[in-house]
């Protein structure tokens, strides 16, 4: 199992606001099963779906 990024965005939004949170909860409303997750390397939120790898 992998997984697709289909956006990120800045660890540093203003307090209060969840951009990546607000993108994830459209993405699912689609029906797409997206979730959001930390890259501390890159100090950011990334908005994911997982995906299957074909062999």
């Amino acid at each position: 199992m992998g997984a697709k990024v289909l956006e990120r965005f800045s660890a540093g939004a203003p307090r209060g606001s969840w951009p990546a949170e607000e993108y994830a909860a459209r993405c699912r409303a689609e029906g797409e099963p997206a979730t959001v997750v930390m890259d501390l390397k890159s100090d950011a939120f990334l908005v994911v779906v997982q995906t299957r790898d074909e062999d």
